[in-house]
């Protein structure tokens, strides 16, 4: 990497990081890209470099977030039921960590539809994308049956964990949505999975 494309790498990442704490705060809509630019004290065009438009940096703040959680969950120790936990459970921390406003941007963004036309269920695409990776990484490591019908499996284990946030936002953050998705995953993930294990 040449100097100039850590430069780069290292302007984006301001930009990042002060969005995630204004929106963090102020939620998605309270925030101006005016905000973000000054708070890492770059000009405003800078800030169009990396990203076509404001909404574009939530997407980015996702993507960030939740790569290393696949990865994670695919090295964990146990087996299929395990893994899906600790992907399940360090999901629900990262967005509890991130906060409500954040998590609710990420919602609205999935159920408009107009959002949703514009790319705006991105977050949601690359979450099926990540379950149906590590159930594939699972059925090719025996601890999941090849022949099972994974892709839906996938779905119905990304609509809980979203069913999980959706209500969380809705209550303002009240409880803790990592302490929630766990008891979930201690009281109900085994028999859920059940007809997918090796047997």
């Amino acid at each position: 990497m040449t100097n100039r494309q850590r430069a780069a790498l290292a302007t984006k990442n301001k930009l990042l990081e002060a969005a995630k704490k204004l929106i963090e705060e102020k939620g998605l809509a309270g925030t101006s890209v005016d905000e973000i630019t000054e708070a890492c004290g770059v000009a405003k065009g800078t800030f169009y470099t990396y990203f076509k438009r404001k909404e574009d940096i939530v997407f980015a703040l996702s993507a960030g977030m939740f790569g290393e959680i696949l990865e994670n969950a695919k090295r964990a120790p146990g087996g299929a039921a395990e893994k899906l936990a600790n992907y399940m459970v360090h999901f629900s921390d990262c967005i509890e960590k991130s906060g409500v406003k954040l998590a609710q941007e990420w919602v609205k963004n999935v159920v408009d539809p107009v959002l949703c036309e514009n790319g705006g269920d991105q977050k949601l695409q690359n979450d099926l994308r990540d379950m149906a990776d590590l159930l594939t990484f699972l059925a090719e490591n025996g601890q999941m049956r090849r022949d099972a019908d994974l892709p839906a499996l996938a779905k119905v284990l990304v609509d809980l964990a979203y069913g999980q946030m959706l209500c969380w936002c809705m209550s303002g953050g009240k409880y803790s949505l990592r302490e929630r998705t766990a008891a979930f995953c201690r009281d109900q993930l085994a028999q859920l999975i059940q007809n997918y294990n090796v047997v």
